[in-house]
């Protein structure tokens, strides 16, 4: 099993449920309130991949407020490495702000706070151990320069790069050309390629002018449906599970760790996406980012049916 590095944010989780979304100028009273240490795209992964039983680092920076020492110890306690993890003194840590209506989707606002500060300069002071790795995964909840510097760093080595565009906005064409392996869900595949994706039909035409583009492979993430697996040559579906959903917050994120998890271990592409979509759909039924990641054994009966 290579070792898996995860370079990327940490938010601390607050979270809300309501009956529905206010509109503009409207007061709504929540029915559920939950303020999480576990939070944010990268760390999200990150423990995901530990709870699956990965080998897996973490590279970005906390501050020591607002829990951010305490979500030190989160991470620790789910088998991550924290070699690269810095704690910023006198700063606060990323934090998300999460509501959930009654219909399963959710809005989100996000405040970088000491993500922002995950730079060119503490990738270069942590490469030992950063290049020592054989499976990447980024996301754009950290400096873009960090990743292009990453990719740049990366480059001439043996290694397997998953980036997940998320949160949507336009791609430098380095990263869209340099990763192995895109994973947009629908909406962020529709805002890279320009156009509405729902049908199937839309994401196969969204991902055909990625490839052309110059995108080496997409794994774009459809909900309940699945994930379906785009290259030049080929398209296809890889059909979800069907669980009690309960809150699809880190559904992709779990999706993310155990698509690179199963790569990792050497699987096929189809493989690691089934692999993917089953702990993705287990990672809904519960509130919360972090409090459904299952383990290996639970994705593994899942699979058995």
């Amino acid at each position: 099993m290579a070792r898996i590095c995860v370079i990327g944010s940490f938010n601390i989780d607050i979270m809300a449920a309501c009956q529905r979304f206010p509109n503009v100028g409207e007061t709504i009273v929540m029915n559920r309130f939950d303020l999480q240490v576990g939070g944010g795209k990268g760390a999200n992964q990150a423990v995901a991949l530990g709870r699956l039983g990965a080998d897996v680092m973490m590279v970005g920076k906390l501050g020591d407020q607002f829990y951010g020492p305490e979500y030190l110890a989160v991470l620790k306690r789910n088998g991550v490495s924290c070699e690269a993890v810095e704690v910023v003194p006198n700063a606060f840590p990323g934090a998300a702000f999460v509501a959930v209506d009654g219909n399963r989707d959710n809005v989100l606002y996000i405040y970088p706070g000491t993500n922002a500060l995950v730079d060119p300069a503490w990738v270069d002071r942590n490469w030992d151990a950063i290049g020592a790795c054989g499976v990447f995964l980024m996301q754009l909840e950290i400096p873009m320069e960090t990743n292009l510097h990453l990719l740049a760093r990366l480059d001439g080595h043996k290694r397997t790069l998953i980036l997940d565009p998320a949160p949507a906005r336009p791609l430098p064409p380095a990263l869209l050309t340099g990763a192995d392996y895109l994973t947009p869900n629908e909406v962020e595949l529709g805002m890279l390629a320009g156009m509405s994706v729902e049908s199937e039909e839309d994401f196969r035409t969204a991902c055909g002018i990625l490839l052309s583009q110059g995108a080496r492979a997409i794994i774009a993430k459809a909900g309940k449906r699945g994930a379906f697996i785009a290259t030049p040559d080929s398209f296809e579906l890889v059909p979800g599970f069907r669980v009690d959903a309960v809150d699809p917050t880190a559904a992709g994120d779990t999706f993310n760790a155990g698509f690179a998890l199963a790569l990792s271990e050497g699987k096929s592409v189809f493989e690691s996406v089934r692999f993917a979509n089953a702990a993705a759909a287990l990672s809904t039924t519960a509130f919360g980012a972090q409090g459904a990641m299952p383990d290996r054994p639970r994705v593994e009966a899942l699979l058995r049916g």
